[in-house]
């Protein structure tokens, strides 16, 4: 390494007057080199920082900027390269083509920078295997290495725009006439979702004991229950509810209770006695006028539908 920062200095010696500044560049550069141990090909955080100043202050306030304090992750004064690669002939050359960019890179090939220190840990940092991975959304997109970290009162706002540049159809839902208070940022997408993945379906987040995540909020819904709704225990929260923003006050998928029911319940099983052959296409009991709205609203009966300890037909 000495001898390469000797040739440094002797090729900023012979540069005309016009390169006076570019000179005086070089001339640090080498005796940043000389004055500490660079392994064949790195230049060094301090080299990195002589050209992109601004870059290079902004770093020092992201928490990324721990990775070349540290001796045990083993980039210690390389902090730039862990992420561009050997930088020592971008030094020289001052050419993008002899630095790697990570924003240009295709995503698989750029995520392998990020996952080479956020693979696997115990946080929601995690590995990459949802749907973002597979549509090849690079961590780049979400994440700002360089910036410093924005105030957190302003967190809720900030990721709830992000996410609303992808997903549109999701963000324009929020504003039904009822819905989760996305809105007025009292919660955020992250709240419900995991963006780096888990086995659930769009990448919903779980609660204890591998239960859905919306009983993290919703904790008075918690089973296990004695007489259980199956919709509840096997298709979970959405078969009836539209999270994103509903017409309905209870966030229903349909506007009026009596639809949502009746599109299981009028296609059900006859209790045991009321036939022999235990077919399909059971209908709601005679009394069940559905043209009187006091029978519209199946919950005035029907109070425990996500499940009930003391009535098998879920009655208060």
């Amino acid at each position: 390494m000495g001898f390469e920062g000797s040739s440094i200095m002797i090729r900023a010696l012979h540069l005309s007057g016009r390169a006076a500044a570019s000179a005086a560049a070089l001339l640090l550069f080498a005796t940043l080199c000389l004055a500490q141990e660079m392994p064949p090909g790195y230049a060094g955080t301090e080299s990195c920082a002589l050209c992109h100043e601004d870059i290079a202050n902004a770093f020092a306030k992201n928490r990324h900027a721990a990775v070349g304090k540290e001796k045990r992750r083993g980039w210690e004064a390389r902090a730039c390269e862990s992420c561009h690669g050997p930088g020592l002939k971008h030094t020289e050359t001052t050419s993008a083509e002899d630095i790697r960019n990570p924003a240009k890179l295709p995503p698989s090939q750029a995520d392998s920078s990020c996952l080479s220190c956020h693979t696997m840990q115990p946080t929601q940092v995690g590995r990459v295997q949802g749907s973002h991975a597979q549509n090849q959304v690079a961590c780049a997109t979400c994440h700002s290495v360089h910036t410093p970290p924005q105030a957190a009162q302003n967190r809720a706002a900030r990721l709830n725009a992000q996410c609303a540049t992808c997903h549109i159809s999701q963000r324009a839902a929020f504003n039904r006439p009822h819905g989760h208070r996305l809105n007025q940022n009292a919660i955020h997408c992250t709240d419900c979702h995991n963006p780096h993945g888990t086995q659930m379906t769009a990448s919903l987040r779980l609660s204890t004991g591998g239960e859905p995540g919306c009983l993290n909020c919703h904790n008075d819904k918690r089973g296990p229950f004695v007489f259980e709704h199956a919709p509840v225990r096997l298709e979970g929260c959405n078969s009836c509810h539209e999270p994103h923003g509903s017409a309905n006050p209870r966030m229903l998928t349909r506007p009026n209770m009596a639809q949502l029911c009746l599109e299981c319940h009028s296609n059900i099983a006859l209790p045991s006695g009321r036939t022999n052959t235990g077919a399909l296409g059971g209908i709601p009991p005679a009394f069940h006028d559905q043209l009187n709205p006091r029978f519209r609203n199946c919950t005035l009966c029907h109070q425990r539908v996500h499940g009930s300890h003391i009535n098998k037909a879920l009655l208060r």
